[in-house]
């Protein structure tokens, strides 16, 4: 078992070492990627990676085991062609099984025509401004530790959290923030506070603070503003759905 768990390691560091040229790991358009492709935890890591004609990668799908969806595996693809995309995602998934997948838009319909998604999301990436990010401190705001030893910064209400924002991901040079705020507590400006808070934790362990969000969640959007956060005009094709052949 251990040998078997070493090749697959091995793998997966060969496979890595082969898409890493496709990416640029210091653009936020390519921030997602970079996490999933190369540095997800191995053990929870499946890459596949298509050829083009001169043997070199041209595309691949990461697909990963992630704490937010624990039955419903992440999916990241990038490829330059909707053919290599068909390809790529018959290799990678299972008819029948439930996924959540990320792609780029101009992708939408190869999607689409393999995984049923009921609910398909257009996402925009915002990226911090460090110029526009609010310097006051809501002393509500209580610093945590939550899943992976990461930290989440949360405001309580009457004993239960009212508002609290962490990290789904973060790479060697780029975190991705996310906030829940209770219905009953919007509009005091909880969730702008807790988004700060951890924004500011990002920036000093050196990395990138970047927020995804989508089009139609106004609230959302409005947040990401007010807490300091500009579009980068990057999209993302998302969506939850099953896999049909």
């Amino acid at each position: 078992m251990a040998d078997a768990a070493g090749n697959r390691g091995q793998l997966l560091a060969t496979l890595r070492d082969r898409v890493r040229p496709l990416l640029n790991v210091s653009a936020a358009a390519d921030a997602l990627a970079v996490y999933y492709a190369l540095y997800h935890d191995p053990a929870r890591t499946q890459l596949h990676v298509r050829d083009g004609a001169t043997g070199r990668p041209e595309g691949f799908v990461a697909v990963c085991q992630t704490g937010q969806r624990l039955f419903r595996p992440t999916v990241v693809l990038r490829t330059p062609d909707a053919r290599g995309a068909v390809g790529l995602l018959r290799q990678a998934l299972t008819a029948g099984r439930p996924y959540y997948v990320i792609t780029t838009p101009d992708l939408r319909d190869v999607i689409l025509d393999v995984v049923q998604i009921e609910r398909p999301e257009r996402n925009h990436l915002y990226r911090l401004d460090l110029a526009r990010i609010e310097a006051a401190i809501n002393v509500l705001v209580v610093a945590e530790q939550g899943l992976r030893g990461l930290p989440r910064f949360i405001i309580r209400a009457q004993g239960e959290v009212a508002a609290e924002a962490g990290i789904n991901w973060m790479s060697p040079y780029f975190a991705a923030v996310s906030v829940q705020t209770k219905l009953e507590a919007r509009g005091r400006g909880w969730g702008e506070s807790v988004v700060v808070a951890c924004s500011r934790w990002v920036t000093r362990s050196g990395r990138h603070a970047l927020y995804v969000v989508n089009e139609n969640n106004a609230a959302s959007l409005a947040l990401a503003k007010a807490a300091g956060y500009v579009d980068t005009g990057v999209r993302e094709f998302a969506g939850e759905g099953v896999c049909r052949v």
